[in-house]
């Protein structure tokens, strides 16, 4: 059985710093790789939870817009943080972005994150 799959790719989120994808386009799928709370122009990483869980869903939000979706095509996210003690924080923000039927998740706390970082998040669509 061949799979033919897509990359996609956004100038304005933060480009792969290792060998994989922002995103992969599966049939109806598009699969979000992790994104950093790393602004894409400057390349800076935002400072603290709640200001860095918005920059990291605005990354999620511009590789979602480069396959034609939005944040209404999410079905699945998954959060890494490195402090689950800060849950609340990232969860105040996180709301905004998914206010009508929000998608599952999944929060996990983890030792580290690329660049210092202190929340990552992936996202499965469907569109």
């Amino acid at each position: 059985m061949k799979t033919i799959n897509e990359t996609v790719c956004s100038e304005q989120a933060p480009a792969a710093i290792g060998p994989y994808s922002q995103a992969v386009r599966a049939g109806e799928w598009v699969f979000v790789s992790g994104q950093l709370p790393v602004d894409a122009k400057s390349g800076k990483l935002e400072e603290g939870v709640a200001a860095q869980t918005e920059r990291a869903l605005k990354n999620v939000g511009a590789v979602l817009a480069a396959a034609g979706l939005d944040y209404r095509h999410v079905v699945k996210t998954t959060v890494f943080m490195t402090d689950l003690g800060r849950f609340a924080e990232m969860n105040d923000v996180y709301a905004r972005f998914f206010k009508d039927a929000p998608p599952a998740r999944a929060t996990v706390q983890v030792s580290a994150l690329p660049k210092g970082a202190s929340v990552e998040i992936e996202a499965v669509a469907r569109g």
